[in-house]
């Protein structure tokens, strides 16, 4: 099939940012110019590469399978003119997303490691959830996604590997909640204010099953985003976090770990990836976890 790179070029561009005027900018290229390639090569495929409404722009089962052949052939392809030309500089960046908290107490020395290796390559850390995380790696807008599991939207092609495993651990100030002496059900915190992360983290639904299968209904005092800040909230007595055992470990002024009665599963922090590794870049990257 006699397809110009041009068209495939610009489908990289689209697929990668998501985004027509986006890829325009970067190809310096009209907006319909960028529509116009996109269409013609979804008539030489017979397949529509993206579905597009007034919100975003997604690619299709088809477009993302073409997009795992197209993004590392659009790299080596770079790679190969920086080598004949004698250019260093990395113009694709390294794509991370994580949340704060694994940003924060696990990912920070990695990145300075790397970006002392390796100073020529521009790293980008998306801050996302865990779930938003695994969604930006899905839609190939992050190439590693460091995030806890079980996730409801990591997706069963993509790779992951196990970085570390975690409890996650009731946390209170024992001058309002002096439970020091005593072991706590899950029927027992069902009284108390519950101070946790919001609706769109793996925590909320890992703690929400745990109490639906006791069957009971989990209404959070607060809902917030981070961690650290549910354990400010904890150290003032607005109520009882519920954090990773790692962060209360760094974070443990006035602040104790209550005990359970039931023995609350483990959970991981994963480092999940596309089978297809899109550059040098990313494998020098994955191989620090390897």
């Amino acid at each position: 099939m006699d397809i110009s790179f041009e068209l495939y070029k610009v489908f990289y561009y689209v697929a990668s940012t998501l985004s027509f005027s986006e890829a325009s900018r970067q190809l310096y290229i009209s907006q319909s110019a960028v529509s116009q390639s996109i269409k013609s090569l979804e008539q030489k495929l017979g397949h529509k590469l993206f579905t597009r409404n007034t919100k975003c722009v997604m690619l299709t089962p088809e477009g993302e399978t073409l997009f795992r052949h197209v993004e590392p052939a659009v790299n080596l392809l770079v790679q190969g003119e920086r080598q004949l030309t004698g250019t260093n500089t990395l113009e694709t960046p390294l794509r991370i997303g994580a949340s704060d908290t694994i940003c924060r107490y696990f990912l920070v020395p990695y990145l300075q490691r790397f970006h002392k290796e390796f100073p020529q390559v521009t790293i980008k850390v998306t801050n996302a959830t865990s779930i938003g995380c695994a969604e930006l790696l899905e839609h190939h807008q992050i190439d590693f996604a460091f995030c806890n599991y079980p996730n409801s939207k990591l997706q069963l092609h993509t790779n992951y590997k196990t970085i570390f495993t975690f409890q996650d651990v009731f946390a209170a100030n024992k001058k309002y909640f002096d439970f020091t002496e005593q072991k706590l059900s899950l029927f027992d915190l069902h009284e108390y204010p519950i101070l946790m992360l919001d609706k769109k983290s793996t925590t909320s639904e890992f703690l929400h099953s745990l109490f639906l299968q006791k069957s009971l209904n989990l209404n959070p005092e607060v809902e917030l985003s981070s961690n650290d800040l549910l354990l400010d909230l904890a150290r003032i007595g607005l109520g009882i976090a519920f954090v990773p055992d790692f962060v209360l470990q760094q974070r443990h002024e006035d602040l104790y770990p209550l005990q359970i009665k039931e023995k609350l599963p483990q959970r991981h922090l994963v480092l999940a990836y596309h089978p297809q590794i899109p550059s040098a870049a990313a494998k020098d990257f994955l191989n620090y976890f390897s």
